[in-house]
């Protein structure tokens, strides 16, 4: 056995695979270690993982615009209800719920009145951006959806749930110019839909977005709703 195969099978033994593995690593360039074991043969060797797999690394790894991409989901509801949750639950600083009539998240999450009552209380920024029920905007909407729970009185279910929330801390306005599109912000993380024709909220698709960096598409979806929100209208109080 010669002095590379010899170091091979010693590799092998201390990250704990087989020498026809670390064989196939060898031969194939752009075949890389599950992260675990990756790190085990960088640590071996006192090298970084890119320097052994650099054309792999850098295929793998995003390095664009795109890299703020947690998730896409052809359809709002095919995220699960437990990502929303975790998102909620996870933030500290602050929460925008920026949908035209957010009535799903009263719908899809158990005592939510409150969790973010509690969260106001400690100290996180709670919001809601909804659209006006008398607005121009919104009856034009229910004339393009056509179905019996109408954007208004999705709107008015959300009004409802916010005036029994016990908390100053919980603020809403009204806008109408987040119709076409919905932002959803937990700290440094987001969910966006981007709303098709005449198709409702959970038949558009979604992008969860983390911010990693100034300008990136987190940015600017967070832009948008920050002008929205300066520019809504108070919302009377009941």
């Amino acid at each position: 056995m010669d002095e590379a195969k010899i170091s091979r099978s010693r590799l092998a033994r201390t990250v704990g695979v087989t020498a026809k593995t670390v064989e196939r690593w060898v031969a194939d360039p752009y075949r890389v270690p599950h992260p675990s074991t990756r790190d085990d043969v960088a640590k071996a060797l006192g090298v970084s993982a890119d320097v052994l797999w650099p054309k792999a690394i850098r295929s793998a790894v995003k390095t664009g615009p795109d890299r703020e991409i947690v998730s896409a989901y052809p359809y709002r509801n095919a995220c699960s209800t437990s990502v929303w949750a975790r998102l909620i639950d996870g933030a500290s600083t602050s929460i925008t719920f920026a949908g035209y009539t957010n009535y799903f998240i009263w719908q899809e999450h158990p005592r939510l009145a409150e969790r973010l009552s509690a969260k106001a209380a400690a100290g996180c920024r709670v919001r809601f951006l909804v659209g006006d029920p008398e607005s121009e905007v919104t009856r034009r909407r229910e004339e393009i959806e056509g179905v019996p729970l109408t954007v208004s009185t999705r709107i008015r279910i959300t009004l409802d749930a916010l005036n029994k929330i016990d908390s100053s801390g919980v603020e809403a306005r009204f806008s109408d110019g987040h119709i076409a599109l919905s932002v959803f912000t937990f700290d440094d993380e987001m969910l966006v839909t981007p709303h098709l024709s005449s198709l409702l909220g959970h038949e558009s698709p979604m992008l969860h977005l983390r911010r990693l960096g100034d300008d990136g598409l987190y940015d600017r979806f967070a832009s948008h709703v920050a002008a929205l929100w300066e520019e809504g209208r108070p919302i009377p109080t009941a």
